[in-house]
């Protein structure tokens, strides 16, 4: 399949572009809790990162340099993202610590980032630069750590920089393997923004406004909201995302307040706003100027977008508004589009002839299209021989593009098992059917029972209905039991409360064996409820299942029961300390863990 051209970027690198936006009268508008809002122009963002840039030279950070960036959603990730790339060097940006109960994991997996990317520098906020102290001491970078504040003043700078240069490494979500830093070039970048723009045209002389809560540091955020609200330009709306997680009314409300025409999330925030957002909390919205409801970044299931448009339709969503999409960080973001303006496509297909014979046959298991290739890009379906395979057959897909990564930085081995004559390996596994793509899962999930394939979500999906388990927090796994001669299938799923009686955790356990026999035929070996939070996950929120089976062999992932209130109160105690509230309590945070470590014994 082959996207239609791509356009002429309007610039040639991202420097030009935040330059060019600053006489537009557009920004940014951050939006907390409470709903209050703080606008910053794009002419502010330009000469704040002119001012960040200059102080970076006086620091030392030479063009080139890459600079790690430690922030939540705020107006100082914007600064010090724009501001590292106007220095001439190279911006990575990371996640935050946000599970301050797995500090210890979050900081071995930052310091191996900031080491793989040979960071120079890492900047953080002052909440941030508090715990980063191991991780910052064992990766060592040459300059350190620092707040914005303690960059000081260095005049403003510019840098002059090519469209071949470095412009961004990304971290690949490490939803089956280690995060791999991505290297992106400006024009790389610029591709894929042009590429958006065709597919999301300016309407006359009114360019789209966005709203988003995605995280700055993950691809669909950054790319796909903030720099192409730059690209445009026009107006973005950013909400954090731990207060849409709090509060999903909020990004539906701001959506409706600012006549946004598009947002982008995940399957799982649709789901999670069917089942949470209440009428009252939408009280006089009216969602009918959202014409681009963007939906990516994990499996994309039809019955949750299905749901979202019933149960928001009252309030003025078109279901036409949907628009399945799929795209990793390796090819900047976008691959595919589905049209705009028509429902959600999909297929229902026979899960257990998809996984044994690659046959796309008639069956119970939906599966959306995630449409065509976006311009300038390229995609096949590939059998084992790197045959290109006909359609309703399936393959691992192969992208072809300008925004395709010239490779992991610093990774020669890695990039050529993936890149080879310009052709990326996804990884993922999917088929083509009436011209349009549809991705079925990942070659490395798969679960093999009683020799017959089997893609996890064929499992997981079968539990949607059970209402004690967490929406979208279960995982499916083969495994050898001891005494087992073949794989068996095991089941980890968190339960929807931190804690509860015997019984309930009883109950829910044979809902789940009930809706997977109903489902696929197949009765689960084992099943473990665990407390909610538990199942790792990458920094964008997929599921890392190959990670949770080596945790529940290693005898590391902990059932409910031992989940206290007493445990409850320190993962909210951490947080305040950590955040620099309730500074006072750190000594006796110290002994009620250690109270708690007895009990867990």
């Amino acid at each position: 399949m082959n996207g239609p051209p791509l356009p002429r970027p309007k610039h040639g690198t991202v420097n030009e572009t935040l330059a060019a936006s600053a006489t537009s009268g557009a920004g940014l508008t951050f939006v907390d809790l409470a709903e209050r809002e703080t606008f910053h122009s794009y002419a502010d963002v330009h000469a704040r990162a002119r001012r960040t840039a200059g102080a970076l030279r006086a620091r030392g950070v030479a063009a080139g340099d890459r600079v790690a960036l430690v922030f939540p959603t705020s107006p100082a990730f914007v600064d010090c993202f724009f501001g590292v790339l106007l220095a001439g060097a190279v911006p990575v940006p990371l996640y935050p610590p946000v599970r301050l109960g797995r500090l210890a994991e979050y900081l071995a997996a930052t310091s191996r980032m900031i080491a793989a990317a040979g960071a120079r520098l890492v900047l953080a906020d002052a909440a941030a630069r508090r715990l980063l102290g191991k991780a910052i001491e064992a990766s060592r970078p040459a300059l350190g750590c620092l707040t914005p504040e303690e960059l000081g003043e260095g005049g403003e700078l510019e840098a002059a920089v090519g469209p071949d240069e470095l412009g961004l490494i990304q971290f690949s979500s490490g939803s089956t393997a280690e995060p791999r830093p991505v290297a992106l070039s400006h024009a790389s970048l610029l591709a894929q923004l042009a590429a958006l723009r065709a597919l999301l045209p300016a309407e006359g002389a009114v360019p789209q406004k966005g709203v988003s809560w995605l995280p700055l540091y993950h691809d669909m955020g950054l790319i796909g909201c903030l720099l192409q609200a730059v690209y445009y330009p026009g107006p973005l709306v950013l909400i954090p995302p731990e207060l849409f997680l709090a509060k999903p009314a909020l990004w539906l409300r701001a959506i409706a307040r600012h006549r946004a025409t598009i947002s982008v999330a995940p399957s799982f925030a649709y789901a999670l706003c069917s089942r949470k957002v209440r009428d009252e909390e939408l009280s006089g919205a009216d969602l009918s100027s959202w014409r681009h409801a963007l939906c990516g970044a994990e499996p994309v299931s039809p019955e949750s977008l299905d749901d979202f448009a019933r149960r928001f339709e009252p309030f003025g969503f078109d279901p036409r508004s949907l628009r399945p999409v799929y795209g990793l960080a390796e090819a900047a973001l976008a691959v595919t589009f589905t049209p705009a303006g028509r429902r959600v496509r999909s297929l229902r297909v026979d899960p257990a002839r998809l996984a044994a014979t690659g046959d796309v046959v008639d069956g119970t298991r939906a599966i959306a299209s995630v449409g065509t290739p976006v311009p300038g890009t390229d995609v096949e379906v590939r059998d084992p021989d790197g045959r290109v395979l006909e359609e309703r057959r399936v393959g691992r897909i192969f992208v072809r593009g300008p925004s395709v990564m010239a490779g992991y930085f610093d990774q020669p081995a890695a990039t050529a098992s993936v890149l080879s004559g310009g052709w990326l390996d996804t990884g993922d596994l999917g088929f083509v059917a009436d011209g349009e793509l549809y991705v079925c899962g990942r070659e490395k999930d798969v679960i093999v029972i009683r020799g017959a394939n089997h893609a996890p979500r064929e499992f997981e999906e079968g539990l949607a209905d059970v209402e004690s388990v967490r929406a979208g927090c279960a995982v499916a796994l083969g495994f050898v039991p001891d005494g087992e001669d073949g794989e068996q299938l095991l089941v980890l799923a968190e339960r929807a409360r931190a804690s509860g009686p015997d019984d309930d955790d009883e109950r829910t356990i044979d809902a789940i064996r009930r809706a997977i026999l109903a489902r696929t035929g197949i009765r689960p070996h084992t099943v473990r409820l665990l407390a909610p939070g538990t199942i790792p996950r990458t920094s964008s929120g997929k599921l890392r299942r190959g990670e949770a089976l080596r945790r529940f062999l290693a005898g590391e992932l902990d059932p409910p029961a031992k989940v206290s209130r007493l445990r409850i109160l320190l993962e909210v105690l951490r947080s305040a300390v950590a955040f620099g509230r309730f500074r006072g309590v750190a000594k006796g945070l110290r002994v009620m863990e250690s109270k708690d470590e007895r009990l867990a014994r």
